[in-house]
């Protein structure tokens, strides 16, 4: 842990970091591939919605049944010749078993066959009727809540920070999107109101994660055209390995206490609610931690690139670099010197200064604090004392 704890504290200072922005096109490339599973299982297998979002019946049997997964299944088959999604309720033998697009009657008939199969009374299989009318009411205003959350997002970070970084923002929100949904089909997991709020909770989690770089990126580009060391993509991967523990250390402690909800959730209460919220949470928050560091910033450099005055700065920039030896600074060499002409703080020159601090900006070394060189002990003058 100390270790972990020097190494936050030496990349918040600049001393060491990993190129984020340099190598964005790899992890473009990552997140490319990524975003193509997750659409190919979306559209090859799909989303399971449940009954609140298609309409149906959901019935769940008591303790004393001794009806199995299986025979569930088939006494639904035969009755209304669907398929039925059955899970077990913790260890007591109960089931919940859940057929979409049912009608009144069919329903009544399915709990009937499912009592007769279970062996119990007809009271003791409870029922719940959603009619498809109120799932389609269901599906609309969920995308109406999505709808409008994004664009308010956008409308908030365009007014906070820029309209750059709002796009780029956007671009994350909708990659958590997308690897939330695409691990929703490929696992068969079931969709209800509880996903939904799960969902929008954690794009909320994604949208801090990527305001807190944001605010780190503006503060180290506001006087960039005062400066002609750093490039806006460098100090943007600075702002970038700046928040990295901070990220991390929230990520690690939401996803905890998320993972023990769902195990809870799903081990001993059955799932349901529990579960609902917690399986997008999970997922969201490490899919919204990757997108804070790999594409949103990322995205705004290329975004930012597009800018004559930034492309400008930015040859004038390496070309300045060129001049001194082809090496860019970082923050630990942009100390104030010590005074000797042509020498940093460190005892060293400025190339090589700049050499060395170059390649921990890019994450190849580590910049250490040279010892000053001795000059060796200098004689006094005689004391005149003879011995």
């Amino acid at each position: 842990m100390a270790r972990l704890s020097t190494l936050g504290a030496r990349l918040y200072r600049g001393e060491t970091a990993y190129d984020f922005v340099g190598k964005r096109k790899f992890w473009y490339a990552i997140s490319v591939l990524l975003v193509i599973v997750s659409l190919t299982g979306l559209g090859v297998r799909g989303l399971f919605l449940g009954v609140e979002f298609q309409g149906g019946a959901v019935y769940n049997t008591p303790d004393s049944s001794s009806l199995t997964v299986e025979d569930a299944r088939e006494v639904v088959r035969e009755t209304v010749g669907q398929e039925a999604r059955v899970q077990t309720v913790g260890d007591s033998g109960a089931l919940r078993i859940q057929v979409t697009d049912l009608e009144t009657a069919q329903s009544d008939a399915t709990r009937a066959a499912i009592a007769d199969a279970a062996g119990v009374p007809l009271e003791q299989v409870d029922a719940e009727l959603v009619g498809p009318s109120w799932g389609e009411q269901m599906t609309e205003k969920a995308f109406q809540g999505m709808i409008i959350f994004m664009v308010l997002v956008c409308v908030y970070l365009a007014i906070t920070f820029e309209w750059r970084m709002s796009l780029a923002a956007m671009v994350a929100l909708l990659f958590d999107l997308i690897i939330t949904i695409g691990v929703y089909a490929l696992a068969g997991f079931e969709v209800t109101p509880g996903t939904v709020v799960g969902l929008l909770t954690v794009l909320s989690y994604s949208i801090y994660d990527t305001v807190v770089v944001f605010d780190k990126a503006q503060e180290k580009t506001a006087e960039l055209e005062k400066q002609s060391r750093f490039t806006y993509g460098e100090l943007s991967n600075q702002a970038v390995n700046a928040t990295i523990v901070r990220s991390m250390n929230t990520s690690i402690t939401g996803v905890l206490p998320v993972a023990a909800l769902l195990f809870i959730g799903t081990g001993l209460l059955g799932g349901g609610m529990l579960k609902d919220i917690a399986l997008p949470l999970l997922v969201g928050l490490i899919a919204g931690t990757y997108s804070s560091l790999f594409i949103a910033v990322p995205v705004v450099v290329d975004f930012k690139l597009r800018d004559p005055a930034i492309r400008a700065h930015e040859r004038n920039v390496l070309a300045k670099r060129a001049e001194r030896g082809g090496s860019a600074p970082s923050p630990a060499a942009g100390q104030p010197n010590s005074g000797l002409p042509g020498q940093s703080a460190e005892g060293r020159t400025e190339e090589e200064a700049d050499a060395a601090a170059h390649a921990a900006a890019t994450g190849q070394v580590t910049v250490e604090r040279r010892q000053p060189v001795s000059r060796g002990r200098t004689r006094g003058r005689p004391s005149g004392k003879r011995r």
